[in-house]
């Protein structure tokens, strides 16, 4: 006889991530963008680019969600020449979702030269994988080659003037979660954070631990 699964509780950065494009805070030119590539998607190389914690990896996942993309996600640092081999040539099979492929590279800034060279050709229409779409993201573009850039099209992702939405995002997320009225200055630590919602989440279940 098997043991029960136990349910542990979630943290609210993954509680509240959001699973579709239009559940984003803020960020309206990225999800216009990509809303917009989600009901039509086709083979392409995209580049995300943001301050941490903005939202640039959930919104790679909403996306692959939305469309229904078999996923290909290569963690921050773990991207060599290997495993941008092992991903494509896994992406000229037919996805077990029947439509297309998503690659996803975190911190793509932090790639090894071998990987950015290896992507070159693969991000050449004659060598790109079929119904394969690359999503990158970084924090900036300086250790990135220009070539490897000219390949990708650019999403800035910029969490300049959200302070309000954040703080209103928080309020509903505080009194969801059974804060009171004596809650945390949400618009202070919207500031603090430098507008980063999941350091804000983080911050705020310590908060509530404490009530």
């Amino acid at each position: 006889m098997s043991a029960p699964s136990l349910a542990f509780p979630q943290s609210l950065a993954e509680k509240y991530r959001p699973r579709a494009i239009a559940e984003f805070v803020g960020l309206d030119k990225p999800k216009k963008i990509l809303a917009k590539f989600a009901s039509a998607p086709y083979q392409s190389a995209w580049l995300f680019v943001g301050p941490p914690g903005v939202g640039k990896t959930s919104m790679a996942l909403a996306l692959a969600d939305q469309i229904g993309a078999e996923l290909h996600h290569i963690p921050s640092q773990k991207c060599n020449a290997e495993a941008i081999d092992k991903a494509c040539h896994d992406c000229w099979f037919v996805p077990l979702t029947g439509g297309f492929h998503i690659v996803l590279v975190d911190e793509a800034d932090r790639m090894t030269p071998a990987a950015q060279l290896s992507l070159l050709s693969k991000l050449d229409a004659t060598a790109f994988p079929p119904n394969t779409v690359f999503i990158f993201t970084c924090n900036e573009t300086g250790n990135l080659e220009p070539r490897f850039l000219s390949r990708c099209r650019v999403i800035e992702f910029s969490s300049y003037g959200m302070a309000g939405e954040i703080a209103a995002y928080l309020e509903n997320v505080w009194h969801a979660e059974g804060g009171n009225g004596n809650g945390p200055d949400l618009a202070r630590l919207a500031k603090e954070t430098r507008n980063n919602v999941r350091d804000c989440l983080m911050r705020l279940e310590v908060e509530l631990m404490a009530l």
